[in-house]
């Protein structure tokens, strides 16, 4: 087994849902309009860091289709498929260009939801702790004496 290298993409980017690896540009990408099994799926004029499987024959909505799913190549999970060819000619579009199911990629801007919440306690509140302290002892010297 060799060496995996990765392509980084510059930018925003579609990244594979389960391991953040980089697939695709939103420049590459043609259609938000497609359906899979399992939901939405867009459509790519290209893709990086995927491994393309065998070619087979697949019925889909729009027809017969030669397709090979794809897989991220850094955590090996099916993220989508690669049209091969067409059988109709209103199809011929799709030869050669790439479906990533939405249900298996994230929008570099999905990262913006997930919150980092500082839970080290801050230097203004450790600073008004120790005056509080310090004016608690001063206070009981004066009580004492």
């Amino acid at each position: 087994m060799g060496r995996i290298f990765v392509v980084e993409l510059d930018g925003r980017s579609y990244r594979c849902k389960f391991c953040r690896t980089h697939l695709a540009l939103p420049e590459d990408l043609v259609s938000r309009a497609f359906h899979c099994r399992r939901g939405k799926a867009y459509l790519f004029n290209s893709t990086v860091n995927i491994t393309v499987g065998a070619s087979e024959e697949r019925l889909m909505l729009s027809g017969m289709h030669t397709v090979a799913d794809i897989f991220c190549c850094s955590c090996g999970q099916i993220v989508g498929w690669k049209y091969e060819s067409a059988r109709e000619k209103s199809q011929k579009y799709k030869e050669g260009k790439f479906v990533l199911e939405r249900g298996r990629i994230v929008d570099e801007i999905d990262f913006s939801t997930e919150v980092y919440i500082d839970t080290r306690p801050s230097v203004h509140i450790s600073l008004t702790l120790c005056l509080l302290t310090f004016a608690n002892i001063g206070y009981m010297r004066r009580a004492i004496m």
